[in-house]
């Protein structure tokens, strides 16, 4: 996978601020702001929308509310008028407290993470390479706005047993996260993720279709340790369907979470977290980003 070129961050932008994105938005890109919440906040917005004075064409409306507990709404504005809003009862921000807010761009919907974690998913209403803006205000101060692009390819371009290794930078740690996002093959059979630690495989999560499964483990000392296979629902993962799943590194466990859906926790059974440093994805799946 290649990289793109990246634009320039924006640094200390003063709020409200309203800049270019450059080149529009496209499948892999991701957008993170990083700031600081002002002590007695009354609510953050960000738009992406097209142009950088008109308001009435907003693709993603993100507004987080501090009102009555917080809660965030996501909308979409088409022609000045809003659809539906839709509203998620938790407020992920802390007043006074500095925050990170990562929105990336797949091909069907927008992936909210907030902190590094998991907060929102976006479906697209309107044709999402139309933003050429993002706009942000509210009661927040910005230290910087950063854009990494991860090019995408075409599915049917993917061999029938995809490998992607990649290493992770200082290896993980608590509150470490690692996004893949992906399409199972059609005639898929089997996939699976690895982070490993030498020759040691700390987690390895694997996807059985053939067994309706998700099997996870680790190899430690070339020795197979029980399998886990319980799940609280159902099978997350279909043949010909694409997928985002997030890992989350914790002190005791790892936590999984498929298209935003909490899938499971595995406890740690290699304790060295910072000498887990490399990331595997291989099986019958076509391998579209890779956050390590």
């Amino acid at each position: 996978m290649a990289f793109s070129r990246r634009q320039a961050p924006y640094l200390n932008p003063d709020i409200p601020f309203t800049g270019r994105i450059q080149g529009g938005l496209r499948e892999g890109l991701k957008i993170t702001l990083q700031g600081t919440i002002d002590p007695f906040p009354d609510e953050i917005i960000v738009n992406f929308q097209n142009g950088l004075t008109r308001s009435d064409k907003v693709a993603f409306h993100f507004k987080a509310r501090f009102e009555g507990g917080g809660y965030v709404v996501c909308n979409t504005k088409r022609l000045s008028d809003w659809g539906p809003e839709e509203r998620k009862m938790q407020m992920p921000f802390q007043a006074g407290k500095p925050f990170e807010l990562c929105f990336l761009v797949d091909s069907k919907e927008f992936t909210v993470m907030v902190n590094k974690s998991f907060f929102v998913q976006y479906s697209h209403r309107v044709p999402y390479r139309l933003v050429d803006t993002i706009a942000v205000s509210g009661s927040l101060q910005l230290s910087s706005i950063t854009f990494q692009s991860q090019d995408w390819q075409p599915a049917h371009q993917a061999p029938k047993h995809a490998s992607f290794i990649t290493d992770i930078p200082s290896g993980l740690y608590p509150s470490k996260s690692i996004i893949v996002s992906g399409m199972v093959l059609p005639n898929a059979t089997r996939f699976h993720v690895n982070l490993r630690s030498g020759n040691d495989t700390a987690f390895h999560l694997n996807a059985r279709f053939d067994e309706n499964v998700v099997v996870r483990n680790s190899l430690i000392n070339n020795c197979w340790g029980p399998e886990e296979r319980s799940l609280p629902g159902r099978m997350p993962f279909s043949r010909g369907q694409s997928f985002t799943m997030w890992i989350l590194c914790e002190s005791h466990c790892f936590k999984v979470a498929v298209d935003g859906q909490h899938l499971c926790e595995y406890a740690h059974r290699l304790k060295n977290l910072p000498a887990i440093n490399n990331l595997e994805v291989a099986g019958d799946i076509h391998v579209n980003h890779v956050q390590p």
